[in-house]
């Protein structure tokens, strides 16, 4: 009876690995399928280098789009990283208990907090401010990586913090026993020793951060032009799928796939390099 169950459990547990696995395959022939004709019919090229998007005029170029991406995710990780990777330091090592608890529940909050609200939340505080420091429209580059950065900060802080408790006490209690300060023992010997996960952490808010479409639709200024400067408006290419793909049709809805593509590609670059590391870390 007892090897009847451990076998029934057995299956259920391979048939729902198969059924997530049989789900990412059928995305992958979903999107490559449909894509792909898209992006060889109007040029790979055209496609990924043309700085024109106009499918109006047939004009499907991606490249704003790529290069806005790339921006707002790079912003993004140069606000949220130092502030994650800090704030992790400081919950695994500094903090007091009675400080703990409130902090790690506000953290847990901060991430399941929906993307419309942090959306809401910059159009409406982080805009206005821009716009008055900034003499600008308040929309564009720094506003949408301000606001990714603060979103990214649950995942950074939460994988880097169980990273750094995770290194064995002996390295801190070595250090200690050759004279360095408490601080010095953390920040040079336990945080290097950590370095390996905390990296995977910032793999994943970077992945957290290319896909994010909502807020971003709603602070970025959705232009679909190469930005000239960090309050620039700009189009990434996950608000580009979104804000045309309701009323494509024909080559434009396969090019918006094509998009997709492409984003898939960059996830998926994201997702093995996460991979590597936690090898390497093995």
């Amino acid at each position: 009876m007892a090897q009847t169950k451990e076998k029934v459990r057995q299956a259920v547990f391979f048939l729902t690995a198969c059924i997530s696995v049989l789900s990412v395959i059928l995305i992958c022939i979903f999107l490559f399928s449909s894509g792909l004709p898209a992006i060889s019919k109007i040029g790979f090229g055209h496609f990924v280098f043309g700085r024109v998007w106009q499918p109006a005029n047939n004009l499907y170029g991606i490249f704003p789009m790529i290069v806005g991406s790339i921006y707002v995710t790079a912003g993004a990780l140069l606000v949220g990283v130092p502030i994650g990777i800090l704030s992790a330091i400081y919950m695994a090592k500094f903090c007091p208990d009675k400080v703990y608890k409130p902090l790690k529940m506000a953290i847990n909050l901060m991430a399941g907090i929906p993307s419309v609200v942090y959306g809401f939340f910059g159009l409406v505080v982080l805009v206005p401010f821009i716009r008055q420091e900034t003499l600008s429209l308040g929309t564009g580059v720094l506003t949408a990586s301000l606001l990714l950065g603060l979103m990214i900060l649950p995942t950074i802080i939460t994988v880097s913090e169980t990273a750094i408790r995770a290194v064995p006490d002996a390295y801190y209690e070595g250090g200690l026993a050759l004279g360095t300060s408490h601080e010095r023992s953390i920040f040079f010997i336990v945080v290097p020793a950590a370095k390996r996960s905390i990296l995977a952490a910032v793999i994943l808010g970077l992945g957290r951060a290319i896909g994010e479409t909502m807020a971003v639709i709603m602070v970025a200024g959705n232009q679909a032009i190469i930005p000239t400067s960090i309050t620039s408006g700009v189009r990434t290419l996950t608000t580009n799928i979104v804000m045309e793909m309701g009323y494509s049709t024909g080559l434009h809805r396969q090019a918006l796939i094509g998009t997709a593509v492409v984003l898939f590609i960059f996830v998926l670059i994201i997702n093995v390099s996460f991979s590597l590391i936690r090898k390497e870390e093995a």
